[in-house]
């Protein structure tokens, strides 16, 4: 059946642009898809194989974690010194890790001044070889908030004797900027208090370290759901470090490949521009007078 007049043209000119609107969107998601295959994290010069990090504490067993770092091949794992020992090829942490598929980053949990935290990581070095180190330092054990003074005094010191320096921080944009000009690898601002699995509870403070940030800006503690982490890599995030929430899951592989598709969504959602909010509705449809079928 074929319409005739000025109606039918205009559906027939509607159908054309319709073909034209998929056509273009198609062509945009091969784009999007690219993108995130040209998408490379890229810290002190190295080319990461995830945006998504894992700590080893809390598993419940070696095999759990390592099945779970199989399961996702993260960025990099992060080990606490005081927890592992690097002499022993049957320590329990190790042992479970491929060093040859896996960068392992010890952290300096424990130290509560940066003198601890520097001697933390030349024993790390020289014990083990590492040059990246996660910069952890607690003064208060009860609520394991980072000292940001030690923390930068440590930074300072630590680039100078030529380590690639984490910083897990407070959400500070001051102190953001001034671990980046102390020479840091990178910053890691906490969500909300480790282990809480509170979520992203500093959200306008991390989305100025964001904004204003010229190195790599990885959301640390707190993050507890699969959400909360598509939300950090949404506001343009470069990564997340989980722990608590996939250890203590009841299925940490699930949760852990859970968290990696939040990861790889929430970055290509912030690739591909979020729309703005408005106050006022708007008409959804792309084109004016859509598909308007005469009845006679």
């Amino acid at each position: 059946m074929f319409f005739r007049g000025d109606h039918g043209l205009r559906f027939y000119i509607d159908i054309i642009k319709l073909c034209c609107f998929y056509l273009t969107e198609f062509i945009t998601l091969k784009e999007r898809s690219q993108k995130m295959i040209d998408d490379n994290l890229i810290i002190a010069g190295c080319k990461l194989s995830s945006r998504l990090f894992i700590g080893t504490g809390k598993f419940a067993s070696g095999s759990v974690m390592k099945e779970t770092l199989e399961a996702v091949n993260p960025g990099f794992v992060t080990v606490a010194l005081r927890r592992v020992n690097f002499k022993d090829t049957s320590d329990p942490i190790l042992s479970y890790i491929d060093t040859s598929k896996f960068r392992v980053v010890p952290n300096t949990s424990g130290a509560t001044t940066s003198s601890e935290a520097i001697r933390i990581a030349h024993l790390c070095r020289e014990i083990g070889g590492f040059n990246w180190i996660k910069l952890e330092i607690h003064p208060d054990n009860y609520h394991l908030m980072p000292d940001p003074v030690e923390t930068l005094q440590a930074s300072i010191e630590l680039v100078k004797d030529g380590f690639v320096v984490l910083p897990y921080i407070h959400a500070d944009p001051v102190l953001a900027k001034r671990l980046e000009e102390a020479g840091c690898a990178c910053v890691m601002p906490l969500g909300s208090p480790i282990g809480t699995n509170k979520g992203i509870q500093t959200e306008d403070f991390i989305k100025i370290i964001i904004e204003r940030s010229n190195v790599p800006v990885i959301i640390d503690a707190g993050i507890g759901r699969p959400s909360d982490a598509m939300r950090c890599m949404e506001l343009g995030s470069s990564g997340v470090l989980v722990n608590t929430a996939i250890a203590t899951s009841h299925d940490p592989v699930g949760l852990a490949k859970a968290f990696n598709q939040a990861v790889d969504a929430g970055r290509l959602a912030y690739l591909s521009g979020l729309p703005k909010k408005h106050d006022l509705a708007s008409p959804t449809s792309p084109l004016t007078d859509f598909l308007e079928i005469p009845h006679s």
